[in-house]
C-alpha cells in the first residue's frame, strides 16, 4: 500500500545519532552558481524588490541575505536554533539592508497573522517538516491574496538519493544510486528521514487550501563541487543538464520547482 506524501513519520525524529544535516537538510554555507541560479529562477516568477518575504527553513540565512540584496524585506525561520544564531551573526556582519530578523518556528505553526506575506520560499525544506500538508495550509494562511509560494523539493525520479540511507541500523551518508526508484515501502525504510515527491503529489498536498499551482517543473544541480575539481568537466555537465530542462529528460532532475499562488479564498474549515 502506498503511503500518501503527507502521512510519513516525522523525519526529524529518526534517531539522535543521526547527523543534523540528514534530519533537517544541509544548509547553504556559501553562495555559488547553483544558489545564484535558483535565485534567478525565483525572480522569474516574483520580482523581489519591495516584497515581504519569508525564507522558511532558512538555515544559515544565505538566501535571506540574497533576497534582501534584491530589495525585499525578509525574515528567516528555522527550527535549528544553532543555525539561527549563526544566521544572525552572518547577517550582522554583512549589514544587509532588508534583513528583518530570524525566528525559531516550525512550518506547521507559523507565528504570523493571516495574509501578511507576499512570498514564501521553501528551498529543499518541505521534505524535512513533520507534516507537509499542514505546512502548506499554514503557507496558504499567511500569504496575502495574490501572494506566491515557491518551493524546491526532492524529485522521486532523480537517480540518486542525496540524503543518505539507513542500512542495517547504520546511517550511510552520500548520494546513493537508484534508491528513489524502489517501491515506497522499501524506499521509506532506507530513507525514513526525508521525503521525495512525485509529480502528482503537489495537487494532493494543496487540496482544501486556497493555493493553486501556477507552474511545476524540474531543475538539475549546479555541479559546483564538480567544477571546483575540474572546471571544464563541471561546465560541460552543467550545460548538458541545463539543456535537458527544456526536454522530456527534465523529469529526472534533482528537484521539483513548484510555484503556488494564493487565490485569496480562505478555507471554509480547518
Amino acid at each position: 500500500m502506498t503511503e500518501p506524501a503527507g502521512t510519513r513519520a516525522d523525519p526529524r525524529r529518526v534517531g539522535s545519532e543521526e547527523p543534523e544535516a540528514a534530519r533537517l537538510g544541509n544548509p547553504s554555507y556559501v553562495w555559488r552558481s547553483g544558489q545564484e541560479r535558483r535565485l534567478a529562477l525565483i525572480e522569474r516568477y516574483v520580482p523581489l524588490s519591495g516584497k515581504r518575504v519569508l525564507d522558511l527553513g532558512c538555515g544559515l540565512g544565505e538566501y535571506v541575505r540574497a533576497f534582501a540584496r534584491r530589495g525585499a524585506k525578509v525574515l528567516g525561520s528555522d527550527i535549528a536554533t544553532a543555525r539561527l544564531v549563526e544566521a544572525r551573526a552572518r547577517a550582522a556582519a554583512a549589514a544587509t539592508d532588508g534583513v528583518e530578523g530570524f525566528l525559531a518556528a516550525a512550518g506547521e505553526a507559523l507565528p504570523f497573522r493571516d495574509g501578511c506575506l507576499d512570498l514564501i520560499v521553501l528551498n529543499e525544506v518541505i521534505e524535512h517538516v513533520a507534516d507537509d500538508r499542514e505546512t502548506l495550509r499554514e503557507v496558504a494562511r499567511v500569504l496575502a491574496p495574490g501572494g506566491t509560494c515557491i518551493l524546491y523539493a526532492p524529485n522521486r525520479l532523480y537517480p540518486f538519493e542525496t540524503h543518505g540511507i539507513y542500512w542495517r541500523g547504520r546511517y550511510i551518508f552520500g548520494n546513493i544510486p537508484f534508491v528513489n526508484w524502489l517501491p515506497d515501502a522499501l524506499r521509506n525504510r532506507l530513507v525514513p528521514h526525508a521525503r521525495a515527491y512525485r509529480q502528482g503529489d503537489w495537487r494532493r498536498l494543496i487540496a482544501g487550501t486556497s493555493l493553486r499551482i501556477v507552474d511545476q517543473t524540474y531543475v538539475y544541480p549546479g555541479f559546483d563541487n564538480v567544477e571546483a575539481r575540474n572546471a571544464r568537466l563541471g561546465r560541460l555537465v552543467r550545460a548538458v543538464c541545463y539543456w535537458t530542462e527544456d526536454t522530456a529528460l527534465k523529469r529526472f532532475g534533482l528537484s521539483h520547482l513548484v510555484v503556488l499562488r494564493q487565490d485569496g479564498a480562505r478555507e471554509a474549515a480547518r
